[in-house]
């Protein structure tokens, strides 16, 4: 009897795990439908409160615009930044100059200049300042509505109702700009990359 009701929950949890995962897959499938095609979105994922997009879009990879120099973005922007510098590894071999700009609220920007690219590239950052404001607009305080309109041109809102977490990741899956909200608000903006490299 025991083995019965075991064998029953199970296969009541893995047929409501699976109707969950197709849900989810239909929900993705329908999001890319409203997508907006300058940021060509190739996929998209959605697991319990995240929302990952895949996107092929150079804004991704250069959050803050494309710059030449930190001396022109800080000049730019027109912010008050504290700045460090030391050198990191890459490859064990190799040390690359990289610059920390810190905000009195503790956001951050980990730069350094690419010899390769021969512009400012971002290797981490946590921005929850209002002030800094993203290429594409957006901020700490923003909507959530005004955050899924920069990369869908209408969408349901049930669809975004229960995400709390979206990632916008490159297509090479090197950088991600991952957006947190409270309620309907822009909590904070944290910028990853996997650069081995420089």
């Amino acid at each position: 009897m025991k083995r019965t009701l075991l064998l029953i929950a199970l296969l009541a949890c893995s047929t409501a795990a699976f109707s969950q995962q197709v849900a989810s897959r239909a929900k993705a499938m329908r999001m890319m439908a409203f997508s907006r095609p300058e940021f060509q979105i190739k996929d998209i994922k959605v697991y319990t409160d995240t929302m990952t997009v895949y996107t092929m879009a150079n804004q991704v990879i250069y959050p803050f615009g494309v710059w030449t120099s930190m001396e022109d973005y800080i000049t730019d922007n027109q912010l008050h930044w504290y700045r460090e510098s030391d050198y990191r590894k890459y490859f064990d071999s190799m040390e690359v100059s990289v610059n920390r700009m810190t905000r009195l609220d503790g956001s951050y920007l980990d730069l350094f200049y690419s010899i390769w690219t021969r512009k400012v590239e971002v290797l981490a950052g946590h921005v929850s300042d209002p002030e800094i404001i993203l290429a594409n607009g957006l901020h700490a305080g923003s909507s959530k509505d005004d955050v899924f309109k920069v990369f869908f041109k209408k969408y349901p809102k049930s669809y975004t109702s229960d995400v709390s977490v979206l990632k916008v990741v490159s297509a090479a899956g090197e950088v991600a700009q991952i957006y947190t909200f409270k309620g309907q608000r822009l909590r904070h903006i944290k910028i990853e990359t996997a650069y081995k490299y420089y």
